[in-house]
């Protein structure tokens, strides 16, 4: 058994985490997730309304009795969202885990600490990672330049960031970008993070939410078929490269500023494409590891695949 502080912390058998995607991260994938031994976890925004994450929250808990938690990303937007609102149905419920991404949530912490639930912050750098330290978070998830979505500005690898935020704190690291299977699990734990966070590889299983198209075209894919876009903006995200994310590069590259990229980049074409499969009406989200993506395997055979290999290395030594 691939035993850490995290997973002693957490009550989760493998070092293994479900990360928090837009529209992606649901119950059904949620609970295959922390039933097969890791830690699913919720993503706030894509019920829209507190009422709606409460009831993700409660058929969550209809389908696994294991831990999972809920990922609350912080960002400015053009319609605010109620983040009060889903603050105090995590509360309510009584989740013991949160996952914040995007801005500080030091004006949060004393609400979710104070009901003693445990914070994960999503952090790009290292001295965000001491911010995040510094203001009470319990656990940081470092995302190398390899993630999928928002990796930040620096383009600092997982090879590096990771062993470098453990350095710089004290707090037990998650590694996150760039990590599909069980080499890259002991990779990380090598490095000195105590479990890894997974998006993509978790996209392309039975039990993920999106159609059949976007699982295909993840298996399809490899590690050169991604690319940046909105980095003109400060914004990057990495995506899957399609017809639209290869027009927002040639605009940003005349200098398109967001009147013109918004149309493309539309939040609601992303979610077009996750959930009837057209991967050209709008951006898809994908990390480098898309190139270690080969099947579409249930949850459970893609955790027990990835501990089992990561365990048989440990066992046999390292080949090359």
């Amino acid at each position: 058994m691939l035993e850490t502080q995290i997973t002693k912390d957490l009550g989760i058998e493998h070092p293994i985490i479900q990360g928090g995607m837009m529209w992606v991260s649901q119950p059904e994938l949620v609970a295959a997730v922390s039933n097969a031994g890791g830690l699913g976890i919720l993503t706030a925004l894509t019920f829209e309304t507190p009422e709606g994450l409460a009831a993700a929250i409660k058929k969550t808990r209809e389908l696994t009795t294991k831990p999972f938690g809920v990922n609350l990303t912080l960002m400015p937007t053009l319609a605010p969202k109620n983040y009060d609102g889903f603050i105090d149905v995590i509360v309510s419920e009584g989740i013991g885990i949160v996952e914040t991404a995007g801005r500080n949530p030091v004006q949060y912490m004393e609400s979710l600490k104070g009901a003693g639930i445990k914070v994960i912050h999503k952090c790009t750098s290292v001295r965000f990672a001491k911010k995040a330290q510094s203001i009470g978070c319990d656990y940081v998830s470092i995302d190398g330049c390899e993630c999928a979505g928002h990796p930040g500005e620096e383009d600092i690898t997982s090879l590096i960031l990771i062993p470098r935020t453990v350095d710089e704190i004290s707090i037990p690291v998650i590694a996150s970008g760039g990590f599909a299977d069980g080499r890259g699990l002991i990779a990380a734990l090598a490095l000195g993070a105590g479990a890894i966070n997974m998006g993509t590889r978790f996209v392309a299983t039975v039990e993920s939410p999106v159609h059949q198209n976007v699982k295909d075209w993840l298996v399809r894919a490899g590690e050169g078929d991604t690319t940046y876009v909105l980095r003109s903006l400060r914004n990057t995200e990495r995506v899957l490269k399609n017809s639209v994310a290869e027009k927002v590069v040639a605009l940003e590259a005349e200098g398109a500023g967001i009147e013109q990229l918004a149309p493309l980049v539309s939040g609601k074409n992303g979610l077009k494409v996750l959930s009837t499969g057209d991967i050209e009406a709008g951006l898809c989200t994908a990390g480098l590891c898309v190139g270690l993506v080969n099947d579409i395997p249930t949850v459970a055979e893609l955790i027990e695949r990835i501990v089992n290999e990561a365990e048989e290395i440990l066992e046999n030594g390292f080949s090359g």
